[in-house]
């Protein structure tokens, strides 16, 4: 147990981040972290340090530096070459107890997901996941998360008074990456990974990539989203035809994901993506805050529906009042084809 009193948590310093890093490569999440954590860490006036595990993987720190990092913490290990959340978990303890964050932040993807929640248990810490906002007490340095709640129809704030370190797992694209500066100077700690830390209950014998499944919603600059009223499947092929006209991507409401309509890499909202693109339109999406939360910090949103009063079409830049079989093939065929 890490901390259980207001007086042990006088021990603790500094806001961390935790870098994803996928075959070798640093995620976007990562570098939004860092610029949440930064303005946790100048609040509270106090460092900011990131923590990259994985193999190969130590000139990562001089790019976190840049990102905001004070301090970056690498664990360069060819046991870390894969993600094994018993392994990481294990090191990220040692860490914790030996340098003894106030907070400790990290992505709340599939891997965060996995990870964090074993980190929180072996440490008897608390853990808010999935947020959506934080700030912090200025007082007593408690972490205010902010995060759906009672299925998304809430927003709450969760405060853990009496336990350090803090952790959160925070939403992919909520948060904004500051512009890198090379010449920022900050320090680098090689840590070594102990030999009980490797706990050899998985191996990862092979990677492969579905590329029938594969759709990157995270990066796509214009995407084009269907709900129920696209009334199945090949409702979704009209949307992937204009997606495919102007180099977008397709996305669903959980609904459609759940009628069977599209594969769930293509969900948008609480229990699907959160995405940020230039350009977002919603085909027959109401609009329930479970979806809003992943995509209403896009640039310019278009909603189509019949029913001008729903939630999506108030928070639209422009609402299309009328049948979306109607607008689209109107839409393809004025676009030019490639």
């Amino acid at each position: 147990m890490i901390a259980q009193t207001v007086e042990a948590r006088q021990g603790y310093k500094n806001i961390w981040v935790v870098a994803e890093v996928l075959e070798g490569q640093v995620q976007k999440v990562s570098y939004e972290l860092l610029g949440a954590a930064r303005t946790l860490a100048d609040a509270r006036k106090s460092e900011l340090w990131c923590v990259v595990l994985g193999d190969g993987i130590s000139k990562a720190a001089v790019e976190m530096i840049s990102y905001g990092a004070d301090t970056v913490l690498v664990v360069d290990d060819p046991r870390l070459a894969y993600f094994i959340d018993e392994d990481q978990a294990s090191v990220l303890v040692h860490l914790l107890r030996k340098h003894k964050p106030e907070v400790m932040i990290c992505g709340a993807t599939t891997r965060g997901r996995a990870l964090i929640p074993r980190v929180a248990v072996l440490a008897s810490c608390g853990l808010t996941a999935d947020c959506t906002g934080l700030s912090i007490d200025l007082d007593n340095g408690d972490l205010l998360q902010t995060r759906p709640a009672f299925g998304g129809n809430i927003m709450a704030t969760i405060r853990c008074s009496n336990h350090r370190p803090q952790l959160a797992t925070v939403r992919p694209r909520v948060m904004n990456a500051l512009e890198p500066d090379p010449s920022r100077i900050g320090r680098v700690i090689i840590e070594t990974m102990l030999e009980g830390e490797a706990t050899k209950l998985k191996k990862v014998i092979e990677i492969f990539h579905d590329p029938e499944n594969a759709i990157n919603l995270a990066d796509a600059r214009f995407i084009i989203a269907g709900g129920r009223s696209m009334k199945g499947a090949e409702g979704f092929k009209m949307l992937k035809r204009l997606a495919d006209r102007v180099g977008g991507a397709v996305g669903a409401s959980r609904a459609a994901v759940d009628s069977g309509w599209v594969p769930y890499s293509h969900q948008v909202g609480q229990t699907g993506q959160t995405v940020q693109a230039s350009v977002y339109v919603a085909c027959g999406i109401s609009g329930q805050i479970q979806h809003l939360v992943g995509m209403q910090s896009c640039d310019y949103i278009i909603a189509i529906d019949k029913n001008p009063d729903t939630p999506m079409m108030q928070l639209a830049d422009v609402a299309i009042v009328g049948d979306l079989f109607e607008i689209v093939p109107r839409l393809l065929e004025e676009l030019p084809k490639t």
